[in-house]
């Protein structure tokens, strides 16, 4: 097995650099996974622990030199959206379904891995996952709101518990509105002004030096409390509990990891593609996909939950400096030493603080930019965006997932049943122009030149049939040849190709030619096949639109043009003959 290919070759220079971007990526991104082990409803401390074992585990075995693989928001979500209603956040029961959790996702991504199922990462369409993201954002950014403000909710549901905080405002504890709206402040001025800074971690260390100083906890600001400290204890105890369950949560939490395991194809193939290309280098997904069943397995043996391929985590790992996965294990190392020496301090941490840093996590899945891009070139992918961040925010994180799988899907389908096809018709300057199917449209006289522009088969062969139908309308047809332009063709299944036999009879009955034109190599051996050649006729499949186009008029030309032809060229012969005698 190839170890450690996103780190080699080493050489000095680079490596040098590498560590010093992975210290400043530690500095960035340890208040932000505090955060994303809140939105997980996971100890703080896991979040910590997410930054150790996984980003070792993918650096082992993954391919990617840019890829973070930690914990991210979106799985955080997609874990706690169904598994917090079966046992209490942050207990031990709940770390240990977020072990068994990472596991079984670990398992489904390598299984995966075993199929090379990498591909099911582009069924995902950036427009949905632009919608998904933005409604985990808005759930997360709702829910954290009653520990921003101190204000308690009973609800489990966003909306309503948006309803709860508003009504409960007014009694909301000044002390800790006003820590909370200050924090919240501070970071969103450092990161307009001094983007270079890591605004989130000042903003902790300051807030854990307050609260030490100032005693908040005596002042009614709620804090996290003591953190256990030192190295995470190895084992997969949890495991065991799978045995107690029945069947009905051993169902949910499968689809949990399924939804899980979708969620980190989609995102880490993604990101490790964007990086790959942008500094010419190659990704194998397959091998990432070994890399990220690593990381989680990592994951559930050191006490920690789902992690995954993130991409605002691996930005900031390039924007640090980083070009190798030196980087990322940098990173694991600066952990060690603070949850071996520094997490002492952390019991300071006002509660409200860490709520912020969720709610700036939150802020930043809603990608306006992208959204407002979205409205203004297809209204209609727009359109799907919103009504998958309305699922995730109405219903749920889990069906948004399944959704915008659906939805993504339908789309491909759609592309597949409804192609771009039409009538080939001339634009006067020898190139063709795509006009669309309507009686009485034609190349020229008697001819139509029609382009499929998808794989014909079963659920798109029916169209094919209208359009065919439309052009040779209306009957008797002036239309003499019907040639099937099949550049886009890129397959023909059986029921297509049963289809095409009966129209091609059923054409001939009414005196119309069916022929075909630029098969691509692999579309003939289906023709062959599907004994689609036989049927249409060898002479009547042609390499060139050209030869399609000489072919219809050397048979169709007036029988007067033809008497003629034959006459000229008898003359002609007697002529040679003639000059022959006389020599």
């Amino acid at each position: 097995m190839n170890l450690f290919r996103g780190l080699r070759p080493l050489q000095r220079a680079t490596a040098l650099r590498d560590v010093v971007a992975g210290a400043a990526l530690a500095a960035m991104d340890i208040p932000q996974v505090l955060g994303y082990s809140k939105i997980a409803g996971m100890p703080v401390i896991t979040g910590l622990y997410s930054l150790l074992l996984p980003l070792v585990a993918f650096a082992a075995f993954g391919s990617s030199r840019y890829l973070v693989v930690a914990a991210d928001s979106a799985t955080a979500a997609i874990f706690a959206g169904e598994v917090s209603g079966m046992a209490t956040p942050a207990g031990a029961q709940y770390v240990a379904l977020a072990g068994i959790v990472a596991v079984l996702t670990a398992m489904i991504l390598l299984l995966a891995r075993l199929l090379r199922l990498g591909f099911i990462a582009d069924f995902l369409s950036r427009t949905v996952l632009v919608g998904f993201l933005a409604g985990v954002g808005l759930q997360v950014g709702i829910s954290v709101l009653s520990e921003m403000l101190g204000v308690p909710v009973e609800s489990r549901r966003p909306v309503v518990q948006l309803w709860e905080v508003l009504r409960g405002l007014p009694r909301a504890p000044l002390p800790t509105v006003a820590l909370a709206a200050s924090v919240l402040a501070f970071v969103l001025v450092l990161r307009r002004f001094v983007p270079k800074l890591p605004a989130a971690l000042v903003a902790v260390v300051a807030a854990i030096a307050a609260s030490a100083a100032l005693n908040f906890e005596g002042h009614g600001i709620a804090t996290i409390g003591p953190v256990a400290g030192g190295l995470p204890h190895l084992g997969l105890k949890g495991l065991l509990s799978l045995a107690d369950m029945s069947w009905k949560e051993v169902e949910t939490l499968v689809t949990v990891s399924a939804s899980c395991a979708v969620m980190i194809l989609t995102q880490s193939a993604a990101t490790s593609r964007i990086y790959a290309a942008k500094h010419y280098q190659e990704v194998n997904e397959n091998i990432d996909l070994f890399g990220l069943s690593a990381a989680n397995v990592a994951a559930a043996l050191s006490g920690g939950f789902v992690v995954n391929g993130s991409p605002t985590q691996t930005a900031m790992m390039e924007d640090a400096g980083g070009q190798s996965q030196i980087a990322q294990v940098t990173t694991a190392a600066v952990v060690g030493i603070v949850l071996l020496f520094l997490t002492g301090p952390l019991e300071y941490l006002p509660t409200c603080v860490l709520g912020v840093l969720v709610f700036l996590v939150a802020l930043r899945l809603i990608d306006l930019q992208a959204l407002r891009d979205i409205r203004a070139e297809s209204p209609e992918e727009y359109a799907l965006a919103v009504m998958t961040a309305a699922v995730v925010l109405l219903v749920g994180v889990e069906q948004g997932i399944v959704l915008a799988m659906v939805v993504s899907l339908l789309r491909v389908v759609q592309h597949s049943y409804h192609p771009h096809s039409g009538v080939l018709v001339s634009d006067g300057s020898g190139a063709w122009k795509l006009v669309p199917v309507a009686p009485n449209v034609v190349t020229e006289p008697g001819l139509v030149l029609y382009r499929f522009g998808a794989a014909l088969f079963y659920a798109n062969a029916g169209r094919f049939i209208e359009d065919v139908s439309s052009v040779v309308q209306p009957m008797p047809s002036a239309v003499r040849w019907v040639v099937v332009d099949a550049e886009a063709m890129t397959h023909v299944d059986y029921s297509a190709a049963r289809v095409v036999t009966a129209l091609k009879k059923n054409l001939s009955e009414a005196g119309i030619e069916l022929a075909f034109a630029r098969l691509p190599w692999d579309l003939r051996s289906e023709f062959d096949r599907h004994h689609l050649t036989e049927a249409i006729g060898p002479t009547r499949i042609f390499n060139r639109l050209h030869d399609a186009i000489a072919a219809f008029e050397e048979v169709e030309k007036p029988a007067e043009e033809k008497t003629n032809e034959t006459i000229r060229d008898g003359a002609t012969q007697d002529l040679r003959n003639q000059g022959s005698e006389s020599t």
